[in-house]
């Protein structure tokens, strides 16, 4: 299945490692530091042209994660995430 993170940007459910909120998870020097590597290293996308609620990192095999900054929110995507499953489980 796939979410939709905005403007153009569609991943698979498969590689999200995980969806975090922007505001509360860059209190930690860790995740910061994170952040900065992966911007210097090219593995960010900014799908957002707002002020960037939340990011998502995403990993297909052994490649380095991706990081998507998106302006919407990690409660959202979390639903959205959730429906999606609740969808791929009626089906089956």
């Amino acid at each position: 299945m796939y979410l939709h993170l905005g403007q153009d940007t569609v991943i698979r459910t498969d590689d999200i490692v995980g969806i975090f909120d922007l505001e509360n998870t860059t209190i930690s020097r860790n995740t910061k530091d994170f952040l900065s590597r992966a911007e210097k290293s090219g593995q960010v996308v900014n799908v957002s042209y707002e002020l960037p609620k939340s990011f998502v990192i995403c990993a297909q095999g052994r490649r380095d994660p991706t990081v998507y900054i998106t302006q919407i929110s990690s409660t959202t995507l979390k639903k959205r995430a959730g429906f999606i499953d609740g969808i791929a489980n009626i089906e089956r």
